[in-house]
Parts: structure tokens; sequence; C-alpha cells
């Protein structure tokens, strides 16, 4: 997993997606990326992640609704970090039922792609998410929200971007992280906690962060997710990779008691924080 960023101009872009794997259980769905022409190991998969809650049951949707962006920042990281965190809105909006949210979740995104510079390729997925709202298909806007992701993607692999198709990917799996925890708190069960303390998760995406390019991860709202991503990890015990001899995938995850999943939820909140206020 340990991503080292090396000059653009000197190894191939190949080389460098394939330096950090994603977890297994969160490589996208192989048909959309193929579509898209995104390495499998770009950036885990936002609706995947959404695919990991599904045992929470219903979402709290009241509390867990934020208010959406008023302005956009000038600076791409932020933006990247931004249109990750609205794609699982996007997700909450769809998971929830709620209609009549799409269309301003649909423009949110749309324009923030469009900073990005990947406008064009989202356009015809907004159109379908409003059509496909519409008629009440819930799994054909999952799909839409994930074919979102990968064409972002795809646009910054073309841009040889890949620092902003991963900021897309944390900060999807941030708000992720943020509506799993706060569901826990309210509606606690030690199967629901476990969902909580996937620490291979975090520990790729800090690693992620720790191989931007020099002077991006010098940005005060990067030093802060970074210190913020660091405390998390270690109030989880750590993370050791895992060994030739692992017999399962994945690690095995610590159960967190309700006080200590209401801190999480003040974690994530915070982090958010950063990202919508950019310090």
């Amino acid at each position: 997993m340990l991503f080292l960023r090396i000059s653009l101009l000197i190894l191939p872009l190949s080389t460098i997606l394939s330096a950090q794997e994603v977890p297994e259980d969160l490589v996208g769905d192989e048909h959309v990326r193929e579509e898209f022409g995104v390495n499998r190991f770009t950036t885990p998969s936002i609706k995947k992640l959404f695919e990991q809650l599904d045992e929470l049951g219903e979402l709290p949707y009241a509390k867990l609704k934020r208010e959406l962006p008023k302005t956009i920042s000038r600076d791409r990281s932020l933006v990247a970090l931004g249109l990750g965190t609205l794609i699982s809105d996007g997700f909450l909006i769809v998971q929830s039922e709620q209609i009549e949210e799409l269309e301003h979740i649909g423009r949110a995104v749309l324009k923030q792609a469009q900073v990005l510079g990947a406008g064009k390729r989202v356009t015809k997925y907004t159109k379908s998410i409003l059509e496909s709202s519409v008629l009440g298909k819930w799994n054909k806007l999952k799909e839409e929200l994930s074919k979102t992701q990968a064409d972002v993607e795809a646009e910054m692999v073309m841009l040889r971007d890949v620092d902003i198709a991963n900021l897309v990917a944390l900060g999807g799996w941030l708000r992720a992280f943020e509506i799993a925890a706060v569901t826990t708190s309210i509606n606690y069960s030690k199967a629901k906690a476990s969902k909580l303390s996937r620490t291979d998760v975090i520990a790729y995406f800090l690693e992620t962060l720790q191989g931007l390019e020099p002077k991006l991860r010098q940005r005060i709202h990067i030093v802060n997710l970074t210190k913020e991503l660091e405390s998390l990890l270690a109030e989880l015990g750590g993370h050791e990779p895992e060994t030739e001899n692992t017999d399962q995938n994945q690690p095995k995850p610590k159960v967190l008691t309700q006080e200590e999943i209401l801190s999480l939820s003040r974690n994530a909140r915070k982090m958010m924080r950063v990202i919508e206020t950019g310090k």
C-alpha cells in the first residue's frame, strides 16, 4: 500500500497507480472501470464504501443532512475533496430515497466537476440521475453516481493528475465515515460498530496524503487532514500490514463501544469541517 510519489515526468502513470493498492473489497465494479479506462488501483469506489454501510439499516437523514457549499474554492485539491463528499451525499440521498434533494446535489456535483475539467463527462450522468429519480430507479441512481466518480477519475488520468483522483475518493470516504459514525452512535450495536474500525482503509488514505506532491502536502487543509487521520488511526490501535500468512483479506475489526463511536463521529465532523472551510 505504500505510495511513493515520484515525478510524473520520470515514471509512467501506470507505475504510480499500481504502487498503492486499494483494499480489495473497495475496488470499483470492473465493468464501470473498464468503460472509462481507469486503472483498478486508482482509488476506492465510493459506491463500494457505501455498500459497506448496508448493514447499518435506516439512516437518520434529518441528522445527517448538511448544507451544500454556496461557493467553490479556487484550490483544486479542496474542490476534489468537496466533490467526493458530494458524491457521498448523493448516495445518502438515494439510500434515504429523498427524491426532492437529488436535483440540488446533481447540480452541485456538476459545478465541482466542471472546475476540475470533467464537466462535459459528468453532465450526461447528472441528467440521468434526475431522470432516474423521477422514476424511482434507486439501483440505477447508485450506478450513475458510481460512473460519475469513475468518469472524473478517467479525466484526471488523462490530465496525469492522480493526486486529484485520490482526493475525490478521500472526500467520499470521509463523508461516508461520518454518516456511518453518526448512524451507529444513534442506533448502536456491536455488529454496526465493527464496520467503523477498518484501519486498513484509514492507513490507505493516510499513505495517500503522505504521498501527495510536496507543495500540496504543505497546504493547511492537507496538513490538518493528515494529523486527524494519524490521530484516528492511533485511536483505533494502529494498523499492521498484512503478511503472507494472513488467512483473511481484512484485519479483524475492533469492536468499539457506543462512547467510542460517538467520539469517532466528532472526529469525522472535525475532518469534514477542514474540507468545508479549507483550513
